[in-house]
């Protein structure tokens, strides 16, 4: 669609400009009339000429998101109107394409569509969740706490997102500097060790034999490894989109051990606290449900919230599936019960969430404090190893030489 530059004055005769992106200039004059700007030029903006590198996304950052939300609620709370929040909040946004975003939005609403409606069209950027506690919101009317609830929501899913990240990301940081390092010696070094022990004759040690085997499979097949890795790693994505493969690959990543814990109760957290927050907003709690479990970013744990759906469908609790699932701690079932019998059920889940929170924190400090001394002995182990390997030979050869004199 065209992009039209627009200059004009406010209905309070201040000068404004900016662009906006309609099907026709009669579109975008009719926008600017609902806008109250009496329009001083407006004109198509000239395409850009030559190529484009590819879009690598277009996805929103979280700060974007939760600075949107805080604003968007003060704004609200303050009285004013909502296509003069969206009108402000497109101008002050950071992102480019965020702006955009907002400014299409604004036009929607304009043109009739509720806010929930609007924000649903951009489901890259707005999710169901926050579609539907916008929508909860609106038929509250509590827009403005929704969208406070929204941002300390998103806040706190950030700061547990970074948590688990940083367990992850130290290990497979020292695993790769160990993999750069023997891969280097193997291609670069060894070769230059196994010209020597050519001249030595006779039988190198198995340690050294098994080296040189190693640095001679490297250079004469890396090409055959990579495409072996590429089509591994190719099989497994597929393997992984069927629902029997994505299930047994997220079992068997709970069960592993240290690492599988905390991502079991980094999923606990996200589960509790995405759910008190939709049911605390008045979101429907099949349809609260529904979207937690799609958000779960376990199989295992979202199969465990569907069974949890589809007993309150039939009139049940929650607390009974998740027993029977064996996912959830009792500590956890126990809490979401008294929570279900005393009425409070929204905020038993927000406390389970706190306390998950601290428990995700520990355990990566944990895990930090106890996987660092191993990937240290791991990586000494593989270079060790091989600078042992190379040099068993010379002293053989020294020793055979201090015999003969």
């Amino acid at each position: 669609m065209p992009v039209y530059q627009w200059k004009g004055k406010s209905a309070a005769g201040l000068a404004e400009a900016g662009e906006l992106t309609f099907g026709s200039r009669e579109e975008a004059m009719a926008a600017l009339r609902k806008r109250r700007v009496v329009v001083g030029q407006i004109k198509e903006k000239p395409k850009g000429i030559g190529f484009k590198l590819p879009s690598m996304g277009k996805g929103v950052a979280i700060r974007d998101m939760v600075i949107f939300a805080r604003q968007f609620a003060t704004m609200v709370n303050a009285g004013l109107p909502l296509v003069q929040c969206l009108d402000i909040l497109s101008k002050q946004s950071e992102s480019q394409h965020f702006r955009q975003v907002i400014t299409d939005v604004t036009r929607d609403v304009e043109a009739g569509s509720t806010l929930a409606e609007a924000l649903g069209k951009r489901p890259k950027v707005f999710d169901s969740l926050f579609v539907n506690m916008v929508d909860a919101g609106e038929a509250g009317g509590i827009l403005d706490d929704i969208l406070a609830r929204l941002a300390g929501y998103l806040e706190k899913a950030e700061a547990l997102r970074r948590k688990v990240v940083s367990a992850l990301t130290y290990p497979a940081v020292v695993l790769t500097v160990a993999l750069g390092a023997t891969t280097f010696m193997l291609l670069f070094i060894i070769p230059t060790f196994a010209k020597i022990f050519a001249d030595f004759g006779g039988e190198l040690p198995l340690p050294t034999r098994v080296v040189l085997m190693m640095s001679n499979l490297l250079k004469g097949y890396w090409w055959a490894m990579i495409g072996a890795a590429v089509v591994a790693g190719f099989l497994f994505k597929q393997y992984y989109r069927t629902p029997h493969g994505r299930l047994k690959v997220d079992g068997m990543v709970l069960k592993i051990p240290a690492l599988g814990e905390i991502l079991r109760r980094a999923a606990i957290a996200r589960f509790t606290r995405t759910l008190g927050t939709m049911i605390s907003s008045g979101v429907p709690i099949l349809t609260a449900l529904d979207i937690t479990a799609r958000t779960a970013g376990n199989k295992v744990i979202e199969n465990a919230i569907l069974a949890t759906k589809g007993s309150i469908g039939e009139g049940e609790t929650i607390a009974a599936p998740l027993r029977e699932s064996k996912v959830f701690p009792p500590m956890v079932v126990q809490m979401i019960s008294v929570g279900e019998e005393t009425g409070a059920l929204d905020k038993m889940l927000d406390k389970i969430a706190s306390f998950y929170d601290e428990e995700v924190n520990v355990a990566v400090d944990t895990l930090t404090s106890i996987i660092e001394p191993v990937m240290i002995v791991v990586m000494g182990g593989l270079v060790g190893g091989m600078v042992v390997a190379m040099y068993m030979p010379m002293f053989k050869l020294i020793n055979v030489v201090g015999g003969s004199h």
